[in-house]
Order: C-alpha cells, then sequence, then structure tokens
C-alpha cells in the first residue's frame, strides 16, 4: 500500500512538508491534504482534515 505522506514522497515538498495549516493555525505540523476551504483550495494538516469531512457527513 501506497504511503503518499509520509516519509520519501513528502521529502520534494518545501521543508519537508510541514508549516503552519490556515484552517487550526498550529505550527509544525505536516500540511499535505489539498481540500477546499471557503471557496478555495488550500493544504492543510491531517487533523482539519478529518475534521472537515466528519462535519460535511453529519
Amino acid at each position: 500500500m501506497s504511503k503518499a505522506h509520509r516519509g520519501k514522497g513528502i521529502r520534494g515538498n518545501p521543508n519537508h512538508g510541514r508549516g503552519v495549516c490556515p484552517v487550526c493555525k498550529r505550527e509544525g505540523v505536516k500540511i499535505l491534504y489539498e481540500q477546499e476551504v471557503d471557496g478555495a483550495k488550500a493544504v492543510i494538516c491531517k487533523t482539519c482534515k478529518a475534521k472537515l469531512k466528519n462535519a460535511k457527513s453529519a
């Protein structure tokens, strides 16, 4: 199974995929998941992606 959001797959990203999440404002987290937030594409962290997914289904 592919592990696209781990080690080797994120080495090419700036700062190895780490930064500040635009949704929760946490620093030093992996921001690898592309999601539409407020009508614009943004790259967010794993926990925010899960929150948005669960909010849509509820």
